[in-house]
């Protein structure tokens, strides 16, 4: 632990004082108080910002390790306090839990946008909003909490901040992002990625699209409303629920 926590010190490459806001806000946000500073930084450090000063160091490592971090807890939860689900339930709510937009909408939660370090043309293009910036950052930040409290702390932070979700999601309540969630899934058993088809009809004040996802060239669901959107979250809902059937009965293979 030492040892890597002195390479990341290295890694930090800390050079002069930032004009940030006080990176100790993230400690007070996760009830959990870093003993290595420069590991809170590098979790912060966003790719433009260390581009624009010439640092080494960006938290894209540690988003690496808190993936990993992040998904075996998530896991492991799942398993333990749903003993009946079978294996194609528990890869659905797992891929419910860890998503994109659900990671950014924890991100939120704890401010994180305030205090991640971005180069100025990101700052100047949202990218404080950014749910690819937000949900990369809170990974790093679970894989700078496992380096530096040890594995023990980072499930207790984990299971904290995802288990209400988890239980919210296994109670059907809340609104549920099945294109991302979709897309999570079959990443993690296809290796590939879901391809929308839309077609519409009627005039403009009465639109109705209807919308066919193909996964590995595959049509896998079909969805109708009168926004894209609409249809294609319907869609990714039914291809979502075939791909966790074949998932329990072994049809798909990871």
């Amino acid at each position: 632990m030492a040892d890597a926590q002195a390479g990341a010190r290295v890694e930090a490459g800390a050079t002069a004082p930032l004009a940030t806001p006080p990176l100790e806000r993230l400690d007070e946000a996760l009830g959990v108080a870093f003993d290595d500073p420069a590991l809170r930084e590098m979790a912060l450090t966003h790719r433009s910002f260390a581009f624009e000063r010439g640092l080494l160091a960006t938290n894209e490592r540690l988003e690496f390790l808190g993936d990993s971090v992040l998904g075996l807890v998530v896991t492991d939860m799942a398993y333990r306090e749903y003993p009946e689900m079978p294996e194609g339930a528990l890869a659905k709510l797992r891929a419910a839990v860890v998503n994109m937009s659900a990671l950014a909408d924890v991100a939120r939660s704890l401010g994180l946008g305030d205090v991640v370090l971005l180069g100025k043309g990101e700052e100047q293009s949202g990218g404080r909003d950014k749910p690819s910036i937000l949900a990369d950052a809170l990974e790093a930040v679970f894989g700078a909490v496992y380096l530096d409290r040890g594995l023990e702390v980072a499930t207790s932070l984990i299971e904290r901040l995802f288990r209400p979700r988890m239980q919210a999601y296994v109670r059907g309540e809340g609104d549920r992002d099945y294109k991302t969630i979709l897309q999570e899934l079959a990443s993690q058993a296809l290796r590939s990625m879901p391809e929308y088809r839309l077609e519409e009809r009627g005039p403009d004040h009465e639109k109705e699209f209807t919308a066919t996802v193909h996964l590995g060239g595959e049509p896998m669901g079909t969805g109708t409303g009168r926004s894209k959107k609409e249809a294609e979250q319907r869609a990714a809902a039914q291809a979502f629920a075939r791909m966790s059937d074949r998932l329990a009965s072994g049809t798909e293979t990871s």
